[in-house]
């Protein structure tokens, strides 16, 4: 499903759900080659269709850097549509090198407000995304990872900017129509 809305109202302006037979199976870490070939095929119809509303950027409802190949589904669907994309994902996915949940305890207990976020790293100090407290009403953060042709600190303040509960809205309207 792809849905696009305006900025900064935050209104959906394009909707595109289509049925589609997923033969690859389900692997860990490798959600990318199920999903990206129908996301991709999602963005060229709306190119053909509707080329005002493509989107200046993309938010995907899974990881970028912030993956066990250092390459999550964000990224692959920014580097074939050429578009700037960014990661959201709902929980922390374990990278090897990354601390787990139980060391991030402490740095979540410690965001206050929406906009507090801290940054995952690996054992080599490499940023590999943030986790963010996306809004007041939840104490969980969301991860926020680099996909392609955007900065970390510019996809933070896109994610915040687009958050009016704890899901950013171009991910959250996308899961309000799937159901």
């Amino acid at each position: 499903m792809l849905v696009v809305l305006s900025y900064p109202e935050l209104e959906v302006l394009y909707e595109d759900c289509q049925m589609v037979a997923i033969t690859a199976p389900y692997i860990a870490g490798f959600l990318a080659f199920r999903e990206t070939p129908f996301l991709v095929e999602a963005v060229l119809r709306l190119q053909r269709e509707k080329p005002s509303l493509v989107p200046q950027v993309i938010f995907v409802d899974g990881n970028g850097l912030l993956h066990h190949r250092g390459f999550g589904l964000a990224c692959h669907l920014g580097v074939l549509t050429h578009l700037p994309c960014i990661g959201v994902a709902k929980n922390l996915l374990l990278v090897p090198g990354a601390p787990g949940k139980e060391e991030f305890k402490d740095q979540v207990k410690a965001m206050q407000k929406a906009g507090d976020s801290f940054s995952v790293t690996d054992t080599c100090g490499r940023v590999l995304g943030k986790a963010l407290r996306s809004c007041d009403k939840s104490t969980k953060p969301i991860f926020v990872s680099v996909g392609h042709r955007i900065s970390l600190d510019s996809a933070l303040c896109l994610t915040l900017s687009c958050c009016r509960h704890r899901i950013p809205e171009p991910i959250r309207q996308k899961v309000l129509e799937g159901l």
